[in-house]
């Protein structure tokens, strides 16, 4: 077998032992790697590369498109970026795959049976990372869901349950309340799941659907999120499968993917050969897989559930009581490296397939709608404003076709027919609408109005409709 490029970069903290654990192992159970090493992290940041990461490692990462990462410290302070955001989104990798199963009873989880897998949308949703403060006491984060976007990750999920012997794919969102960010979400989520009719599909609100994991994981199989539950519930469930250190991560896009550890640098325990490398392998688990090498992933991913079934287990897992040998980092990889070609007794062995690599299908052509404006949201910034009298000063501006229809203080309607009690800050939203479609040109007009009359609008967001049908939230009481 040729030898499959990978880039390597062994981080901050515990990451140079974690990872020369994890090479040893891999290059013990056989697997035909080329390794090129680049340096990220705490020693880039403090260069003057703000994301953790010099011009000349993208050239590797673009090159092997392969990436086997070690945690990073970030330096206090600001001014800084986060390298897995900006990884992930520079080179496009949309799905974060992260499963979380328990070893019971060799690992202390509260649920033995779990075994779930998260994959969690990562380029989008609230960490698009467009932020604004518009007054002196607000600020906004733009949540932005696309249909593209949408329709990989989940697809991705089904076609992970597909590929991996999986019953059912479960979908979390919020869109009782955002019924068109994450409401798009879940019409998705349904669409995509009728080409799957083998794989059971179903949907929960986020809240109760996260009371649910916490408590009864055993009832979930693949579980598909946007991004911030995603984050979120991945680290929760990987928590209470047993350890956060345990997990291994992957990030999966078109042109490239990383696989990582899902835990920090941890300096406090840095050249003490006594972190856990097990993350960072499982982690490179999911690389061997993704490039092929799946007979070697098997031998590896086995040899470590023997280990851990035997009681060779580092200090973070170590148990009196079920354990039977503490180990450090290096003796826990020379473990792993002894049996290899054994399988665990106790704990379900596994079996990869040469079917690792998904290569998404086109995405499904929209047809374009029909778009129309007809109105306007203003936001305006006015501490000293009444509902009633910034109204009054507002209808006096009307003109082109443009009448105010309403006035929101964060989302709640204060005018026409507010109620006295509802707390409002100094951030208005005031909504014209006009009898039918309107222009840019009237838009303008409008805005010139109230620039000339003192108004300090701060924001402005189209009222349009898609074939007809309005493309816009309404304000809460409306």
């Amino acid at each position: 077998m040729a030898k499959v490029p990978i880039t390597v970069a062994r981080g901050d903290g515990i990451g140079p032992e974690i990872m020369d654990a994890t090479l040893r192992i891999l290059e013990a159970a056989g697997a035909e790697l080329e390794i090129e090493e680049i340096e990220i992290g705490e020693k880039a940041y403090l260069k003057g590369y703000s994301a953790g990461i010099a011009p000349e490692a993208w050239e590797s990462l673009r090159r092997t498109k392969v990436f086997l990462k070690a945690p990073i410290t970030t330096p206090q302070g600001g001014g800084f970026k986060s390298l897995n955001v900006t990884v992930r989104k520079t080179l496009g990798l949309y799905a974060n795959v992260r499963p979380c199963a328990a070893y019971a009873p060799f690992v202390e989880t509260k649920h033995p049976g779990m075994d779930v897998v998260i994959i969690r949308e990562n380029e989008e949703d609230l960490y698009a990372g467009i932020e604004h403060r518009q007054t002196d006491q607000v600020y906004q984060c733009l949540k932005l869901i696309t249909r593209p976007g949408t329709e990989k990750i989940v697809r991705y999920a089904f076609e992970y349950a597909r590929m991996n012997g999986r019953k059912k794919v479960t979908c979390f969102t919020k869109d009782n309340i955002m019924k068109m960010t994450d409401g798009l979400f879940h019409k998705v989520f349904e669409e995509v799941a009728a080409e799957y009719p083998g794989i059971e599909a179903e949907h929960w609100i986020v809240d109760i659907g996260a009371a649910k994991l916490a408590d009864t994981p055993e009832a979930f199989d693949v579980v598909v999120l946007p991004n911030l539950y995603g984050d979120i519930l991945s680290d929760v469930a990987a928590q209470i499968a047993g350890s956060v250190g345990l997990a291994g991560s992957a990030n999966i896009g078109e042109h490239g993917a990383m696989f990582e550890a899902i835990h920090g640098s941890a300096p406090r325990r840095a050249g003490q050969d006594l972190a856990n490398p097990s993350g960072l392998l499982l982690g490179a688990v999911m690389m061997l897989v993704h490039i092929g090498q799946s007979d070697v992933a098997t031998r590896v991913h086995n040899a470590w559930l023997r280990t851990i079934e035997d009681g060779i287990h580092t200090y973070d897992i170590y148990d009196p009581g079920v354990s039977k040998e503490k180990v450090g980092t290096r003796a826990f990889a020379d473990a792993v490296i002894a049996r290899l070609g054994q399988e665990p007794q106790h704990l379900k062995p596994v079996r990869y397939t040469a079917e690792g690599r998904f290569t998404p299908p086109p995405l499904k052509p929209q047809p374009r709608a029909k778009k129309e404006t007809i109105g306007v949201d203003v936001f305006v910034h006015d501490p000293e404003a009444t509902p009633d009298g910034l109204a009054a000063r507002l209808q006096a501006l009307e003109g082109d076709g443009l009448r105010l229809a309403m006035i929101t203080n964060r989302g709640v309607k204060v005018w026409p027919e507010g109620l006295p009690e509802t707390f409002c800050t100094d951030h208005w939203r005031c909504r014209f609408k006009a009898d039918g479609p309107t222009s840019h040109a009237a838009i303008v007009g409008l805005l010139g109005r109230l620039a000339g009359a003192g108004i300090d609008f701060i924001k402005t967001e189209h009222l349009c409709t898609f074939d007809g049908e309005e493309a816009f939230s309404k304000g809460q009481g409306e």
